[in-house]
C-alpha cells in the first residue's frame, strides 16, 4: 500500500514537472527565443520516447483489455 501511494505521488510530481517545462517552452517561444523552445521540445520528445513511451503503451493496452 505504501509503495502504491509513493508511485502515485512520484507520477503526479513528474507530470507537473513535464507540464511546467512545456509551459516554459511555450513562454520562451512567445518571448522570441525559438532556439530555447526547440531545444526544450527536442529534449521532451527524446525523454518521452526513451522513458515513457513503453509504459504509456502498456497502460493503453491494459485499458483496452478491460473494456467489454
Amino acid at each position: 500500500m505504501k509503495s502504491e501511494i509513493f508511485d502515485w505521488v512520484f507520477s503526479f510530481f513528474h507530470l507537473f514537472l513535464l507540464i511546467g517545462v512545456f509551459i516554459y517552452s511555450i513562454v520562451s517561444l512567445f518571448m522570441g527565443n525559438t532556439v530555447r523552445f526547440l531545444v526544450i521540445m527536442v529534449c521532451l520528445t527524446v525523454y518521452y520516447f526513451l522513458i515513457l513511451h513503453k509504459n504509456v503503451m502498456k497502460e493503453i493496452s491494459k485499458t483496452r483489455k478491460r473494456r467489454p
